[in-house]
C-alpha cells in the first residue's frame, strides 16, 4: 500500500473592499511554496461566482512538512499582512484520499 500523503483545503475569504489586496497576498505564496520540501501541490483557485472567496488546494509528502511550511517566513509574513483584510478566520481542513 502507498504511503498516504496530507491534502489541504483552505478557504480565506476577504472583505469585500479588501479582495484585489488578499488576491495579490495569496498569490505571492504560490512560487515560494511550491519550492519547499515536501510541497507535492499548491493551487489557488478564486470563486468565479463569489469573487471575495480562495481556495487553497495542497499537498504535502507528510505532516513534518505541512508543520514545517506553517513556520516559513513567507507564510508568517503573509498571515500578518491579510488577517486585517478578511471577512474571517480562514477555514482550513485537513483530508485523506478514500478512493
Amino acid at each position: 500500500m502507498s504511503r498516504q500523503t496530507i491534502k489541504i483545503v483552505a478557504q480565506v475569504t476577504a472583505l469585500t473592499d479588501k479582495t484585489a489586496e488578499v488576491q495579490v497576498i495569496l498569490q505571492a505564496l504560490v512560487a515560494p511554496t511550491r519550492l519547499e520540501t515536501g510541497c507535492l501541490d499548491y493551487q489557488l483557485l478564486r470563486n468565479s461566482s463569489n469573487t471575495t472567496e480562495f481556495l487553497f488546494i495542497e499537498e504535502w509528502v507528510d505532516q513534518k512538512a505541512m508543520d514545517i511550511h506553517l513556520t516559513t517566513p513567507h507564510i508568517q509574513e503573509a498571515l500578518a499582512k491579510v488577517t486585517p483584510l478578511l471577512a474571517a478566520t480562514p477555514n482550513i481542513q485537513k483530508y485523506e484520499l478514500l478512493a
